[in-house]
């Protein structure tokens, strides 16, 4: 079954180009439109919404691809959306993946490359041109790194270390005595310890300060 492509770009020159290189492979898709801007596109939709993809552009007048995306991901779930840009800057990217797009390709991508990220896309996947791909790593690095806390060195010892580790596994302080060779009370006393180096009141709290801070 073939997969029905609507297009929205607003450079004549390169939509006809697109429709071109989808024409290469005969059968595979269905061409149902092209329209040169995002207001465009959704008006389509509201008349005709029997589309599996759109190509989606990002600089375009009235509601630019990103704008668009967001709200035809909001209306028409289904439908699949690959931005085809000559950006690959980090912002757009970002922005793209944030408003739904499934996929991201440059422009200037062989036929081949379009035909197989369409397919790739309508069987769950989300392609990328390899530039982009690489931007969107650095991104998604850079983001976590910028929301991952920084550890806090609390000072333990290795003994009160481990005894964090099995509380954290939830063993009782008899099963840790066991474990280490110590006796209950020991335990105990290093538990006191941790309590306050951890600045926390139970066990609870303990081991939530432990992973937080990546100490178990």
């Amino acid at each position: 079954m073939s997969v029905k492509v609507l297009i929205a770009e607003d450079n004549h020159h390169i939509a006809k180009t697109l429709i071109d290189k989808l024409n290469l492979f005969d059968g595979a898709f269905e061409l149902r439109g092209w329209e040169p801007n995002g207001k465009a596109l959704l008006d389509h939709l509201e008349v005709d919404a029997h589309v599996d993809l759109v190509l989606m552009d990002i600089q375009m007048p009235q509601l630019n691809g990103i704008e668009t995306t967001a709200a035809l991901k909001k209306k028409y779930p289904h439908i699949k959306v690959i931005m085809s840009t000559v950006f690959d800057e980090e912002n757009y990217i970002f922005e793209s993946i944030m408003a739904g797009a499934n996929g991201y390709l440059l422009k200037d991508e062989k036929p081949q490359k379009i035909h197989d990220s369409i397919l790739d896309v309508m069987d769950g996947g989300a392609p990328m041109s390899s530039s982009v791909a690489r931007k969107a790593l650095n991104l998604i690095r850079f983001k976590t790194e910028e929301t991952t806390p920084e550890s806090i060195d609390f000072n333990l010892t290795k003994r009160e270390t481990e005894i964090l580790e099995q509380l954290a596994s939830g063993l009782a302080y008899n099963q840790i005595a066991e474990n280490l060779f110590i006796s209950p009370g020991t335990v105990r006393k290093h538990i006191e310890n941790i309590y306050q180096k951890l600045q926390v009141h139970n066990k609870v709290e303990a081991v939530q300060v432990a992973i937080k801070n990546r100490l178990v």
